[in-house]
């Protein structure tokens, strides 16, 4: 059986750019393109389809569908051995999951003038509908790689072409004008006069979020995907359009703008990012500085005039950012064990401890958690600060940015193996580690009962962050580490019904405010399927390395007696 394409007309949308380039892509990139099917092994699952389609994904409560797609098995039939499944379960199971998750992907697809444009954030009736009936920027951008990789791009189109539009709305929040550059954290349709079909986009800048915290990853995102967009199709007249142009130019001239700070990095603020809630992450988290660097090089490939003043100012960022980076923020057994002996109230240009962290302020638990084979790049470092927690996408996004040096990438990963129960456990992925408790969680989350211990984006487990760990596994060439994960995650992702995120040290159990048929969950899993079926999808996500300037070489004070240190790496 074959799932209907997604609506692919002409858009009734007015296009940021002319379409012609796209519609006379090479034959070869044309055969890539095909609709969304559905394998024949999974017909089994039509009941299980048919009542998502009908009941808005409520499960059916038919036992031998449930076995199927809850249980991860296909019915044994009575000549089968006790306790054994039939030889091709795991296959049919896989295909099971898949299925169904392609399913509640295209019905979470948003239309906007009868052109799919994005989709929803979750599709879960049963609570309060907050946002989640909204397209945000940074959800969207897993379920546009699944799409580009099944050949549906027309949907990712839309979407940076209606954001780019957004995007140049005056935006204010009480009576303050935010900056032309920011892209909305998310949007919806709004239907203005039902009877007469007259619909506009709603967008929210930070005006009506919750916490009232504008995005800075938005734009970033946005940047990263009209690159993953260029790569797949190899159209780059949107890329090269005014508009898109313009866009780029606007979020960048915003995001490199000068100020009091004596970093290169991005200020920002709790709620900014993924992380959405206050969880101290105010200041320069790691998260966005490495979308920041990913955005500034992804941005030099697609802007046309490569000889401008702005192209070198991007130039100059990359190198002083990556310098920063790996200057103070990469942590392995050997960096720890100078951290511990830093001497402090050094002054002068060759201070070795610069931002006058005190060595009592390190956690005790980072002293158990650092294996002598591992290292990540740590979650923040201000003035007398340094934010020692595993922060997942930072770390991935630093290594498919190539920021972090191919030694650095193995690096991480070896940690990822050495600490798998801490950051796998049993459902991946870890967003941060570890989660904060007591009064330490009471003073920093501002008692925020959503982000309670290892619960949310306080050491929750998120199922979308498997694309991440998968990418990273295939482009360093260490698979095992990927399978091992999707393997986990498909023993109950589909039995869950694609929550949003797990509560637990391990992951085990559905969060408590978790939303059902959460559609990053869903695209995740989906991405990080392809990535693994065919790695050449690798090519739209991963950058490589450049030969940018990343190995300092930093001389002890004189205030800090001791041996001359030299490349903090």
């Amino acid at each position: 059986m074959v799932l209907s394409p997604i609506k692919a007309a002409r858009s009734k949308v007015t296009e940021l750019t002319d379409d012609t380039k796209y519609d006379s892509l090479n034959l070869e990139q044309k055969k890539k393109m095909w609709p969304i099917e559905r394998h024949r092994s999974a017909e089994v699952s039509q009941a299980f389809l048919s009542k998502i389609e009908h009941d808005g994904f409520q499960l059916c409560h038919q036992p031998q569908i449930l076995e199927i797609v809850k249980g991860g098995c296909t019915p044994r039939s009575s000549s089968d051995p006790p306790g054994e499944s039939t030889a091709d379960s795991n296959g049919m199971h896989r295909h099971t999951i898949t299925d169904a998750a392609w399913e509640a992907l295209k019905q979470s697809i948003v239309y906007f003038k009868d052109q799919p444009i994005g989709t929803l954030a979750a599709i879960d009736k049963s609570q309060a509908e907050l946002n989640y009936d909204q397209v945000f920027m940074r959800d969207f951008v897993p379920s546009a790689l699944a799409f580009l990789m099944k050949g549906e791009p027309m949907i990712v189109k839309n979407f940076l072409v209606e954001t780019a539009r957004l995007q140049s709305r005056e935006k204010m929040v009480d009576l303050f004008k935010l900056g032309q550059g920011v892209m909305p954290a998310s949007f919806k349709v709004h239907h203005s006069h039902p009877t007469k079909k007259t619909e506009t986009l709603l967008a929210d800048f930070g005006e009506i979020a919750i916490g009232r915290v504008a995005p800075v990853d938005s734009g970033l995102w946005w940047i990263f995907l009209l690159r993953a967009y260029t790569k797949y199709t190899r159209d780059s007249s949107l890329a090269e359009s005014p508009h898109c142009q313009r866009a780029m130019r606007l979020i960048l001239k915003l995001w490199l703008s000068e100020g009091f700070d004596t970093s290169p990095a991005l200020l920002c603020a709790d709620g900014c990012s993924m992380i959405d809630r206050r969880m101290g992450i105010y200041g320069y988290p790691l998260e966005i500085q490495a979308l920041f660097f990913m955005a500034l090089r992804c941005a030099l490939s697609l802007l046309k005039d490569s000889n401008d003043d702005f192209v070198y100012q991007i130039t100059k960022r990359i190198k002083a950012l990556s310098y920063h980076l790996h200057s103070y923020y990469w942590l392995d057994f050997q960096r720890l064990n100078d951290i511990y002996r830093y001497k402090t109230e050094e002054y002068s240009q060759t201070a070795l401890n610069k931002f006058n962290v005190i060595p009592e302020s390190i956690p005790d638990w980072i002293f158990d958690f650092m294996p002598s084979r591992g290292g990540y790049f740590i979650g923040n470092v201000s003035p007398a600060r340094m934010d020692f927690r595993w922060f997942c996408l930072g770390n991935f996004i630093a290594i498919l940015s190539s920021l972090a040096t191919g030694e650095q990438a193995e690096a991480i990963l070896d940690l990822v193996e050495e600490r798998w129960e801490e950051l796998i456990g049993e459902m991946p992925l870890k967003i941060c580690y570890p989660a904060m408790e007591n009064q330490e969680w009471q003073i920093v989350t501002g008692c925020d009962p959503k982000n309670t211990r290892w619960s949310y984006h306080n050491g929750g487990s998120w199922p979308v962050l498997l694309w991440l760990l998968v990418a990273v596994s295939v482009k360093l060439g260490r698979p095992h580490i990927a399978r091992n994960a999707v393997e986990l995650m498909e023993k109950r992702l589909a039995k869950d019904d694609f929550p949003e995120y797990y509560d637990g040290k391990t992951g085990r159990y559905i969060g408590k405010q978790s939303r059902k048929f959460q559609t990053w969950s869903v695209a995740g899993y989906l991405v990080a399927k392809m990535l693994l079926d065919d790695p050449s999808n690798l090519r739209a996500v991963s950058l490589e390395d450049d030969g940018h300037i990343r190995e300092p070489v930093l001389k002890r004070s004189n205030s800090c007696p001791g041996p001359h240190v030299s490349n903090w790496q």
